[in-house]
């Protein structure tokens, strides 16, 4: 008697399975790149129609989107916002975005040539308020039709099948391919670190050095490893020349370095750890403290190649005395935007937080600034009052560093 209850109980639980059980939907992006235009043609085509109740998207920048047509309705009250109510069954909305954007009205954030596309997917698709039905799923993918030429494409997300990845944030109910791409006669370097698949990737013939960047990614990751709890399943590293962005842009699964830039400056920073911190932090800023997020990058930039043995106590002590000389202007560290000098001050800012914090708690259970970053990673955006309350909380009491006239 107990077994044949047991085996009804169970028969009886797997039957009502499908009541509880969310519905997946399939959700297939798929992007066309037409360089005579300077546009990518893309689609995006729903299984199941009916579940969806409403993509309301933010096109941002007048002029970026145009060509819609959709199976439902498509509804465009302004040029910022655009709604779609798809219709049952396979329904599709497709468009044309244009690709080559100029950042400070002379270098390009994002680019096509008849050889190559570089830009991130955020503006294939636009960010978007999703309305479904309830216990509803989506499985989103994101396959590229290439120019006749072009040889390959490359994103931070996994691959699926020839020039196909899976798109799946755990995070957001709607997935779209967020991170930088580039696509067409492209060279790439591979390799695993830790359990992170991680590419280098760049047009071919625009001086990206892939092999020094991965030799100096295995230099220092160990050290990202034992700060970061975080081992992103694939990283991808893009890069160009001029007139492409002088400098270096994050995303959650990926980042760029302009193909120009030294991978360890003069002054002893690299701005390709900086980059990789805020992909491995990937804390955000609330309350005009950029200065926090910025301050951690590049204080963690001169960390991990003091620690992987990359720099001496007598070249780190030059890297402070010129960070001191070009932050003595600094009266404040708030701000939306931190500037070169005020994230200079905010890494000797920092680095005094890190001697204070290792000096209080030696007797007891040593910590450091390690220990506060791993707080502030748990946070959804950080803010000044945030640092403070997570190293007072680490130090056992309150702080004389952060007691400061610099952060109010």
């Amino acid at each position: 008697m107990p077994i044949r209850s047991s085996l009804l109980s169970v028969a009886l639980l797997l039957s009502a399975a499908p009541l509880w059980a969310a519905e997946r939907v399939d959700l297939d992006y798929r992007v066309k790149f037409l360089p005579d235009s300077d546009q990518a043609e893309v689609s995006l085509t729903l299984e199941k129609g009916e579940r969806v109740l409403g993509l309301d998207f933010d096109l941002g920048e007048e002029g970026a989107y145009s060509d819609f047509a959709a199976d439902g309705q498509w509804t465009q009250d302004s040029p910022e916002r655009g709604l779609w109510q798809p219709a049952k069954g396979r329904a599709k909305l497709s468009y044309r975005v244009r690709v080559s954007h100029l950042r400070n009205g002379e270098h390009y954030d994002a680019r096509m040539t008849p050889d190559w596309a570089l830009l991130r997917g955020d503006d294939l698709v636009p960010s978007a308020r999703l309305r479904q039905e309830d216990k509803t799923e989506l499985v989103a993918r994101l396959q590229f039709d290439l120019p006749e030429g072009w040889r390959g494409v490359e994103t931070g997300w996994p691959r699926i099948g020839k020039n196909r990845f899976r798109i799946d944030n755990p995070l957001r109910k709607f997935d779209r391919p967020t991170g930088w791409i580039v696509a067409g006669k492209i060279g790439t370097r591979r390799a695993k670190l830790g359990e992170t698949e991680v590419t280098v990737a760049a047009p071919v013939g625009e001086g990206m050095r892939r092999m020094d960047i991965l030799t100096l990614l295995t230099f220092v990751w160990p050290q990202m490893q034992a700060v970061f709890p975080r081992d992103p399943a694939k990283l991808l590293i893009v890069g160009a020349d001029d007139p492409m962005w002088r400098g270096g842009l994050s995303a959650t699964n990926s980042y760029y370095m302009h193909a120009d830039r030294p991978l360890v400056s003069e002054n002893g920073t690299s701005s390709l750890v900086h980059e990789l911190v805020h992909v491995f932090s990937r804390i955000s800023q609330r309350d005009r403290s950029d200065w926090v997020v910025e301050g951690l990058a590049e204080y963690y930039a001169i960390e991990m190649m003091r620690r992987a043995g990359g720099l001496s106590e007598e070249r780190y002590q030059k890297i402070r005395q010129q960070l001191s000389r070009w932050s003595k202007p600094v009266k404040s560290l708030r701000g939306k935007r931190s500037t070169g000098p005020v994230t200079a001050r905010a890494v000797l800012l920092l680095q005094e937080l890190d001697r204070e914090i290792r000096q209080a708690t030696k007797d007891s259970q040593p910590r450091s600034l390690d220990d506060v970053t791993r707080g502030l990673m748990r946070l959804d955006k950080v803010s000044t009052q945030d640092l403070i309350a997570i190293s007072e909380s680490v130090m056992g009491g309150p702080s004389k560093v952060l007691d400061t006239r610099l952060l109010r």
